[in-house]
């Protein structure tokens, strides 16, 4: 599928999981793809990128492995996303991505991803979290960042420092995950 084909197939992709578990089907069936969707998906200022990055996260949640081979760009790419569409999904991806890397469970995932891109990850999550962004974006940077503190001494002092600052002002869903993960770093 050439990718002005699957930017119009991104067209009839709504918030329902079954139209975008549809297209990550097409994607799963076709690996291809995946190149010309993380290009759309990348599009910040267009709100088909939207969709490109909820198909993504689809397809991450059913097979990671097929991001492994774009993780350079993928994780070159993290300060684009602006949109509170986009960055939802993508700091969801950013979530399966620490997860699978710090799991005890051998995967592809711990071969692949360079400390570089771990560093991108790292600082993307920060931005998400003291950005004005979603409850959700948040919670998955705070995952993400609960976990690359295993590697990087600097982090954990940083996510309490901000998790602290931003406490007073959460919502209640903000204060839950925000108590939660000040827990694990005590």
């Amino acid at each position: 599928m050439k990718k002005t084909e699957l930017y119009d197939s991104l067209n009839y992709v709504d918030h329902s999981r079954e139209k975008r578990m549809q297209m990550a089907m097409l994607v799963l069936n076709d690996p291809q793809v995946i190149a010309p969707l993380l290009e759309i998906a990348f599009v910040d200022d267009d709100p088909i990128s939207s969709r490109a990055c909820w198909v993504m996260e689809f397809t991450a949640k059913e097979n990671l492995s097929y991001l492994l081979p774009y993780l350079d760009d993928f994780t070159a790419n993290l300060g684009k996303i602006q949109l509170d569409s986009s960055v939802r999904p993508i700091a969801k991806i950013c979530e399966f991505l620490t997860k699978a890397y710090f799991s005890k469970k051998s995967s592809n995932v711990q071969i692949e991803m360079t400390e570089e891109h771990l560093e991108r990850i790292a600082t993307a999550c920060f931005d998400w979290l003291i950005g004005d962004h979603k409850v959700a974006a948040k919670a998955y940077s705070m995952t993400s960042l609960l976990l690359l503190g295993r590697k990087f001494n600097w982090i954990l002092p940083e996510l309490k420092m901000v998790l602290e600052q931003n406490y007073a002002e959460g919502s209640a869903a903000y204060k839950a995950r925000a108590r939660m993960t000040l827990a694990k770093i005590k």
